[in-house]
């Protein structure tokens, strides 16, 4: 060691030489990633000066009342705005959402209709925007600019999802922020609209747009617009909803500015702030008054969108005093190569929406409504992944999170004195849908969704059945659109939409509503496709509550070999408007006929051939051998029921000609079935002998926790194991190169029988 490093070693900087190391730091960041300290963090911000004086000068609650109803009534106006203007066909059937946000970048106040989670996300591009774009002086923050963003991993759902946020001053002082949020579709992924299963890794998601200034003097920046035109398959839809989205937050603007001008920009401040540190004071209340307990469930995802698997979500939900967890630990590991994860912050948003939609909907529509609530992931876990794991699925792993939320809740609910909603059974959670792409009859390159994802079957409630393909789960008054208005754009026909799909059900004292069933085929394109991304042909994504049984399984059905078309000029008496016709009586001579997963890849189609899949039925409520039995012969009259399946399942005796009810009989098969369960019951020391056993099964790709032991996640096998606080990749193989080994492995047997004969 030479002296030079002796007399070195301890030396402290000066303050000139610090500076100078600092300045150098701040100049030369390579990246701004996102940040975890704010993806983490679902909380409010402290209160800063300025709200403390401003709550000191206007506190009183009718001027607080009067002035949120403005704002409310502002974003509701905003969210029509973009509902009717809108070139997205997210946007015409309510797939929006619009918001008012604090000067500090929390969401006050939310459009009624809408997506929530959407909101519940975008605070953390905006805090993302204050902390790095206020002070840069290459960027900054000042009145007239505008901000897009997309990309989940700095606040949102998925990249699909595209966010304009607009801050608001007042005589040159930040007061809040606006924001609005359509799922656009098409994003320029490496499969067309926007939600590409076939993702294994970020780079295959399309735009990633960490939050940027694109609009500077309420103008949009041309550059950086012809930029994103050129990035996704629809250019005008781009531009359009660029522009509604600016529109409607400019729209929002001037009713703040009215606020702004009629009460100051005290009362404004205030009113934002009290708003939120109330509805966060009644949360606390609301859940000390629920029972101290504990409540399991999982949920299971029967596929990764590409290979079938047994995927687990797992929920403990506790409450003690006034605080309420939500702990996710056991959940299987994140899939490094595949697209089904989502970032923690996706889970939050999902979960505020169970208690905004299902169990307090009375309170107003903010971020406030789920701060106070605890959420515990493990790391790198498929409901917390890492920043370099595909999430443009997301929905796989946020909807099942959201009902193992929502089954748990239902359990505290119960109990709880006050209510302000029904007890309510899980609703349906897939987006069963088809999403298209290609090139359209009129030689446009197009990609989007059918708006089938939100007609989702409603869960029973404690004193009624399930509404019929009432509303998607993470949407209040979205709509399932206008079909044949699509038609006008897309070559491809619905030929049997919004047909309720008899016995698609789920069984309850009070039975889940339903969901229908949709056919479509390709008619006036050679480059058109259709892709499927949802879970549950072989295991129902959701339970039943109380007794109450889940909904049915939804395989994807496949026709080839067929033109529908020719059929319904020629001979329309062979076409059926059932799955369950086609599939089974398969009256079309010559072509095949086949079943699928529900994760079906982008895959071109010829004219004519059917592909037929069907929403899903919300869960059952109670024992179903206590459903009044006319409720049984009502399903069967709408033919949402078979006969042979109502008197199986409910345990009911009429006449199959007059279907009038013989209530001895009826009685006495309900009576027989009840000790009939009784002999069948086992003690649960004796069941759980058999029941339970010490690793998952060989047979099965398991993933996640088994049992009580929340420490070892599985990773496709009882061999294959990961320590929950220790993030390991978790490599999915390709399902082509599966099928090779498969095939080359036949081949060597066949060969190997060959050279016996020899």
């Amino acid at each position: 060691m030479n002296d030079m490093s002796i007399a070195g070693r301890g030396k402290l900087p000066s303050a000139e030489e610090a500076a100078l190391v600092k300045k150098f730091l701040n100049d030369t960041t390579l990246f701004l990633g996102p940040d975890p300290e704010i993806m983490q963090n679902h909380d409010l911000m402290p209160r800063t000066a300025d709200e403390d004086e401003a709550i000191a000068k206007v506190a009183d609650s009718h001027i607080i009342a009067k002035i949120r109803d403005r704002i409310q009534a502002g974003c509701d106006e905003g969210y029509e705005m973009v509902e009717q203007m809108g070139a997205a066909p997210g946007a015409k059937w309510g797939d929006v959402i619009t918001g008012v946000y604090s000067a500090s970048g929390d969401l006050a106040i939310a459009s009624a209709g809408g997506v929530l989670i959407f909101s519940a996300l975008v605070h953390h591009p905006i805090k993302f925007i204050i902390k790095n774009w206020i002070n840069d002086p290459t960027v900054g923050v000042r009145e007239g600019d505008g901000f897009i963003h997309n990309d989940s991993r700095y606040g949102n759902v998925h990249n699909t999802d595209q966010s304009m946020i607009l801050p608001i001053f007042h005589k040159g002082r930040l007061v809040c922020w606006v924001a609005s949020t359509v799922h656009e579709g098409e994003n320029g992924a490496i499969e067309p609209g926007g939600m590409p299963s076939m993702a294994e890794s970020p780079s295959d998601e399309g735009l990633k747009m960490s939050p940027f200034k694109v609009v500077e003097n309420y103008q949009i920046k041309r550059d950086i617009l012809t930029f994103l035109q050129n990035s996704v398959r629809e250019p005008k839809l781009q531009y359009e909803d660029m522009k509604v989205k600016l529109f409607a937050c400019l729209r929002i603007k001037q009713r703040i500015e009215e606020t702004l001008n009629t009460d100051g920009p005290e009362a404004l401040v205030s009113t934002l702030r009290l708003t939120m540190e109330n509805v966060r004071a009644e949360v606390k209340r609301r859940i000390s008054e629920w029972p101290d307990m504990t409540v399991r469930t999982y949920i299971i995802q029967d596929s990764t969108l590409r290979e079938n698997c047994v995927v687990k979500i797992n929920c403990k939900l506790t409450k003690t005093g006034d605080r309420l967890i939500f702990d996710f630990r056991g959940s299987a590991p994140e899939f490094t190569n595949r697209a089904t994860n989502t970032i923690v912050a996706g889970l939050k948003g999902m979960l505020a929406q169970v208690f905004l939609c299902y169990v307090w909907p009375d309170l107003p529509r903010g971020q406030a409504a789920f701060a106070p609530i605890e959420v515990i992931t493990d790391p790198h876990s498929i409901v917390n992944c890492s920043y370099d794991a595909p999430n443009s699925q997301s929905l796989m792993s946020i909807f099942t999170g959201f009902t193992a939320g929502q089954h748990a809740v239902a359990k505290f609910l119960y109990s709880c004195p006050e209510k302000f909603t029904k007890v309510h059974a899980p609703t349906f959670n897939m987006i069963n849908t088809f999403v298209w792409g290609g090139v359209s009859q009129h030689g446009e390159t197009l990609g989007n969704l059918c708006a089938d994802l939100n007609g989702m079957g409603a869960g029973a409630t404690v004193d009624r059945d399930g509404e019929h393909a009432l509303a998607p789960i993470f949407a209040t008054m979205a709509d399932i659109g206008e079909q044949e208005l699509n038609e006008e754009e897309v070559p491809f026909l619905q030929l049997v939409s919004k047909k309720m799909t008899r016995d698609a059900i789920a069984p309850g004292k009070y039975r889940g509503g339903q969901g229908y069933t949709m056919m479509v085929a390709t008619k006036d394109s050679e480059q058109w496709g259709f892709m499927t991304v949802c879970q549950g042909a072989k295991i129902p994504p959701l339970q039943g509550l109380f007794g109450g049984y889940a909904c049915g399984c939804y395989p994807l059905s496949k026709v080839k070999g067929v033109d529908v078309y020719d059929v319904l000029l020629n001979t329309p008496e062979k076409f059926k408007h059932s799955i369950e016709e086609i599939m089974n009586e398969q009256p079309f001579e010559g072509a095949s006929y086949t079943t699928h997963h529900m994760g079906m890849g982008f895959e071109i189609s010829k004219r004519g051939e059917l592909f037929m899949i069907s929403q899903g039925a919300g869960a059952g409520y109670g024992d179903l051998l206590e459903r009044d039995p006319r409720g049984v012969i009502k399903d069967i009259e709408e033919g949402l029921i078979s006969p042979a399946v109502a008197a199986r399942t409910y345990k009911v005796a009429f006449d199959p000609e007059t279907l009038a009810i013989d209530e001895k009989a009826t009685e006495e098969a309900r009576a027989a079935e009840r000790k009939a369960r009784i002999a069948r019951s086992r003690p649960y020391s004796e069941f759980v002998k058999d029941w339970s056993k010490p690793t998952p099964p060989t047979h099965l790709q398991y993933f996640g926790a088994w049992g009580d032991d929340v420490e070892t996640l599985y990773m496709g096998s009882p061999e294959k194991t990961r320590d929950a606080e220790v993030p390991r990749p978790n490599y999915m193989p390709h399902p082509k190169d599966v099928r090779i080994a498969e095939l080359e492995a036949r081949l060597a047997a066949v060969g190997a029988m060959g050279g016996e004969k020899q």
